[in-house]
């Protein structure tokens, strides 16, 4: 496996940040990293990075234990830090052929290898650049490009996608994904839509504690529990929102604003046609009625809150 984390406990003096946690990664396999503010999400990578020592348990990367090989986990990882470290007085190639000369890379090769990182992550039009002179979302691709430079087999990434716009997300997007066709990659961000798109796995993090680890479709399905949730759209604000509560099965109604409402029932209820019999009787003119998937928000919500 390349990345094993077994117990892994950090404090910071009576501060307990990371709390007796244990997760594997594979070879090829893309995770997504969870959680909160605070959770112990970027103490996690700097620990299996080599940047931060554990206070207990054990952390491998590629095979090579973060306390006692630290230089080889470092050649096996590529980072990027949630917050960006980059020299802004430095032009953009000339920044990459210092990275790569930290890793050995020297001449022909090395020059090759920047042009590659520089076509992968979008860079051609700034490449001649100073980095202070780039905007947030090209700075964060010359950390990207910084960090698959050496081509490591595990990649870790805190918050890569932070200053992106839409245009960019989707080429980074596209990148993370091509990176996990031969590396393992664990990368956290608060877009979950990101993590639906890229992610074999969701590991979530809170207060210190794994909460949840496994594919998002069991995710899902271990989540939805004995409750759906429909929601209900009408024409104009309902004058007694309560009558949403005499149909069978109804648990809860939520209002959400502009006619729409949010209805929990028991999972075997359907719904649909007594509600719509109800807006018949009532002389309710309902105009969209539908059945809210189990998002990954959702989810993130409940076992955070």
């Amino acid at each position: 496996m390349s990345i094993r984390v077994q117990n892994l406990t950090k404090e910071y003096g009576s501060q307990r940040a990371v709390n007796q946690i244990s997760l594997t990664v594979q070879p090829g396999e893309i995770v997504g990293f969870l959680g909160p503010n605070g959770a112990g999400k970027s103490t996690t990578m700097k620990i299996t990075t080599g940047y931060l020592p554990p206070t207990e348990g054990t952390v491998e990367v590629n095979g090579f234990d973060v306390r006692t090989q630290p230089m080889d986990v470092r050649r096996s990882v590529g980072y990027l830090p949630e917050h960006n470290p980059l020299y802004l007085d430095l032009y953009v190639k000339e920044y990459l052929r210092f990275a790569g000369s930290l890793h050995g890379l020297r001449g022909s090769a090395l020059s090759r290898r920047i042009s590659d990182m520089v076509e992968l992550v979008g860079l051609q039009r700034e490449q001649h650049k100073r980095i202070g002179q780039l905007s947030k979302g090209y700075r964060q691709r010359v950390g990207l490009a910084q960090a698959l430079l050496h081509n490591p087999p595990v990649l870790i990434l805190d918050e890569p996608t932070t200053g992106l716009d839409p245009n960019q997300l989707t080429e980074i997007r596209q990148v993370i994904q091509e990176a996990g066709r031969d590396k393992t990659v664990l990368f956290s961000t608060h877009i979950m839509q990101e993590v639906e798109a890229v992610c074999d796995r969701v590991v979530i993090i809170n207060r210190g504690q794994i909460v949840a680890d496994s594919p998002l479709s069991q995710l899902r399905r271990a989540s939805a529990g004995e409750h759906i949730i429909v929601v209900a759209e009408f024409e104009n604000e309902l004058m007694a929102p309560d009558v949403l509560m005499t149909v069978p099965g109804v648990e809860q109604v939520e209002p959400l604003g502009k006619g729409q409402y949010r209805i929990t029932a028991a999972r075997n209820a359907d719904l649909r046609a007594t509600i719509f019999r109800l807006a018949a009787d009532q002389d309710l003119t309902l105009i969209g009625l539908r059945q809210q998937e189990n998002s990954l928000e959702g989810i993130f919500k409940e076992l955070t809150k």
